[in-house]
C-alpha cells in the first residue's frame, strides 16, 4: 500500500485501537442528549463520570498511535503490472457462434442467415466490450502507477532525510487531530541538521479542570476547588503524555530515529508581571527507546527520565520555564 492508501486507512486503524477512555467518552456523549430527562442523582453520577473520563483522556494520550508507514518497504515495492488486453467476451461469443448448427425449423423458415448475422453482431459487441474493459483496467493501472511513483519518490526523499518531504508527509497525514481537539495547537519544523522539531502549545488552564467533582454518600454532586498540587500533577502528566503521543505519531509518519518535542504554555514572568509563552518541557525522544516502553503501564511524567530532556517541575509550584533541547546538543551527547 502506498502512503496515500495509508492516509485513507489511518483513521479506521486508530479507531480500531481506541483505548477504553476514548470509547467511554463516546458513550457519555451519546448519553448527553438524555441529560435533561435524568433525575438529580442520575445527573450527578453522569457529571462525575464525564469529569473522571476527561481526566483519564488527558493522562492517556500516549496509549494510542496511528499505523506506522514502512517507507523502506514502499521504496522497494514493485511497479504495478500493466494489464494485458483480454478477449474473454469475444472468445465466448465466437464459441457460441461456432457451436451453432441450423435445425430443421431454422431451415424451413430460412432463419439460418439471420442467426449467423446475429452471432456476428454479438461477436462485434463482445470485441467492443473487451476493449472497453481493457480501457477501464488501463485507467485504473495508470492511477495506481502514478500513486506508486509518487509514493516511491516520497519514500526515497524521506529516507534521504529531505526536510521538505518530512513536512509534506506530516501535513498530509495530519496525525494530531485528537490533541488538537483537546485544545493544544502544534507546529512542526525541520532543523538545519534535519532533525524534526515539534512545538506543542498545551493551553493548560483550558485543559485541566480547576474543580474536582465527586459523589457524596447521598448520591448528590460535590464540586470543590481542585487543590493546586493535584492540578499541577495532572497537568504534568498531560504535558508528558501529549509529548510522547506527538513523538510516536512522528515516528509513525517519518523514518527518523530522533525527534525533539517541546511543550510551551503561558507562564507568569515575575519581573514584568505578565504572562509569557515559555517552554515547560523539551525532550529529545529516541524511536528505539520509545518503542521499548510499555505504554499501557508507564507514568508519562516518570518516563521522561528515559530521554534527554529539560523539565523543571514542583508539585507545589508547577512548571518553571526551561530552555529548549537544541539539536547541537545531540551531536555531542
Amino acid at each position: 500500500m502506498g502512503w496515500k492508501g495509508t492516509v485513507r486507512s489511518i483513521g479506521a486503524a486508530v479507531r480500531a485501537a481506541e483505548r477504553d477512555a476514548k470509547r467511554r467518552q463516546r458513550e457519555l456523549e451519546k448519553r448527553q442528549k438524555q441529560y435533561e430527562k435524568m433525575q438529580e442523582l442520575e445527573q450527578a453520577a453522569y457529571e462525575v463520570e464525564v469529569y473522571e473520563n476527561h481526566i483519564d483522556i488527558i493522562q492517556s494520550l500516549h496509549k494510542e498511535c496511528s499505523t506506522p508507514i514502512d517507507w523502506k518497504k514502499i521504496v522497494s515495492s514493485k511497479e504495478p503490472e500493466k494489464p494485458q488486453k483480454l478477449d474473454n467476451n469475444e472468445t465466448q461469443a465466437r464459441l457460441k457462434a461456432n457451436k451453432y448448427k441450423p435445425g430443421f425449423i431454422d431451415k424451413i423458415f430460412k432463419r439460418e442467415e439471420k442467426k449467423r448475422n446475429d452471432f456476428n453482431d454479438d461477436i462485434e459487441k463482445a470485441i467492443e466490450k473487451d476493449s472497453s474493459q481493457h480501457q477501464v483496467s488501463l485507467s485504473k493501472w495508470e492511477e495506481e502507477l502514478n500513486d506508486w511513483k509518487e509514493s516511491v519518490d516520497i519514500a526515497r526523499s524521506l529516507l534521504s532525510g529531505i526536510g521538505k518531504a518530512k513536512i509534506e508527509i506530516i501535513d498530509n497525514l495530519d496525525p494530531f487531530s485528537e490533541i488538537s481537539s483537546l485544545g493544544s495547537s502544534l507546529v512542526v519544523s525541520v532543523d538545519e541538521s534535519g532533525i524534526v522539531e515539534a512545538t506543542i502549545n498545551v493551553h493548560g488552564e483550558e485543559i485541566v479542570p480547576n474543580e474536582v467533582k465527586s459523589l457524596l454518600k447521598s448520591g448528590k454532586l460535590s464540586v470543590k476547588n481542585m487543590p493546586k498540587g493535584k492540578f499541577n500533577e495532572i497537568f504534568q502528566d498531560y504535558v508528558c503524555s501529549c509529548s510522547l503521543r506527538v513523538a510516536n505519531e512522528l515516528f509513525s509518519a517519518i523514518p527518523d530515529d530522533l525527534v525533539i518535542v517541546t511543550a510551551v504554555d503561558d507562564l507568569l514572568n515575575t519581573k514584568t508581571g505578565h504572562l509569557e509563552e515559555s517552554a515547560i518541557l523539551s525532550a529529545c525522544i529516541s524511536r528505539r527507546t520509545l518503542q521499548s516502553l510499555n505504554m499501557d503501564f508507564i507514568d508519562p511524567s516518570d518516563s521522561m527520565s528515559n530521554f534527554i530532556h529539560n523539565m523543571s517541575f514542583k508539585k507545589t509550584k508547577g512548571f518553571e520555564s526551561v530552555s529548549r533541547v537544541e539539536p547541537g546538543i545531540l551531536e555531542s551527547a
